[in-house]
């Protein structure tokens, strides 16, 4: 049953595109990189099997090859269509502040409970008494 699955896996579609140069491979290579997959959690699209992955990976071929855009160019296409989401690096507005600040935020809530749980006094040790009565309620159970 194993093997099934690997043999299915190892059959997945290979992108092959022809390039006109070396360059144009590489801006070709580093924009598939820096692109997030819509559908996979934080894979790149380089790294995705899965069809949207494909699909995407096509259309910056085109958008490289055909009409010649400039990688800015393409990355303002993707994120106008797919949203922040797909840049691995989003911009730094409004919409994003929590994905930006929320890691800032858990440090100071982390350093502040440590803080406290640091402050805090040793527990007072029990009276002979407190002993006594809890040794009595222990003996009971």
């Amino acid at each position: 049953m194993i093997l099934v699955g690997t043999a299915t896996w190892a059959a997945a579609p290979v992108d092959t595109y022809s390039f006109r140069d070396a360059q144009e491979e590489s801006r070709y290579r580093a924009l598939i990189d820096e692109f997030r997959c819509p559908k996979c959690l934080n894979t790149n699209l380089s790294g995705s099997d899965a069809p949207i992955a494909m699909d995407l990976r096509r259309k910056v071929y085109r958008l490289l090859t055909d009409d010649h855009l400039s990688d800015d160019e393409i990355r303002t296409y993707l994120q106008e269509r797919y949203g922040d989401f797909v840049l691995y690096d989003p911009p730094f507005k409004p919409a994003t502040w929590a994905l930006w600040l929320a890691p800032v935020g858990f440090v100071f809530i982390s350093g502040f409970v440590l803080l406290r749980v640091l402050r805090q006094s040793p527990a007072e040790p029990l009276s002979e008494s407190e002993t006594e009565r809890l040794r009595v309620i222990l003996d009971d159970n």
